[in-house]
């Protein structure tokens, strides 16, 4: 009787595998593991260790903790909502702004629960915030957050286009044009 842990262990990285575009020759090599003994982790014959886990995470470029929810190493966090499961799942988002979304989301459940354990109110502050646990709430953090992150990569791609300097080297620019009053 096969392990319901390995297989669907196998079949997540698999699907990881294939929307990365990545063969198993290659997941094997960056993993540092034989392509046989890969692809019987796939198919569910071997239940693979959390070091080779971790490999594989890295060859795949996605958090070792994934992996190690699918494999049952980890529990996952019952208080999720769904939303980490729901990024971690979107066929839509590269595993780069999967990443940066679950960690925007993780910081702003740990500022949340450091601000319950003080017993401040972030909200009461500014009650136009959103209020975390309402509807939509997660959500719309989150797709300002992704926005956010491609508004920055096109501004970055515009001023490299451009041969603009960053905004932090305004001061550098300044230092370096002659000054008319120094004559």
């Amino acid at each position: 009787m096969r392990n319901v842990n390995v297989n669907s262990i196998g079949e997540y990285i698999r699907e990881q595998r294939e929307q990365a575009k990545i063969s198993m020759r290659q997941l094997a090599q960056s993993a540092g593991v034989s392509n046989p003994y890969l692809s019987q982790i796939e198919r569910g014959l071997r239940k693979p260790s959390a070091d080779i886990l971790q490999q594989i995470a890295k060859g795949l470029r996605i958090s070792a903790e994934a992996l190690y929810v699918q494999a049952g190493i980890l529990e996952d966090r019952p208080a999720d909502s769904g939303v980490r499961s729901a990024l971690l799942a979107d066929p839509q988002l590269s595993e780069r702004q999967k990443q940066v979304l679950v960690e925007i989301y993780e910081s702003f459940r740990r500022e949340n629960a450091a601000d319950a354990e003080t017993g401040a109110d972030a909200e009461a502050n500014d009650p136009a915030e959103l209020t975390v646990g309402s509807p939509g709430a997660e959500a719309e953090v989150l797709e300002a957050a992704l926005a956010a992150e491609a508004e920055a990569e096109a501004e970055a791609k515009a001023a490299a286009k451009a041969g603009a300097q960053p905004a932090g080297d305004a001061q550098t620019v300044s230092k370096n044009r002659p000054d008319s009053a120094s004559d």
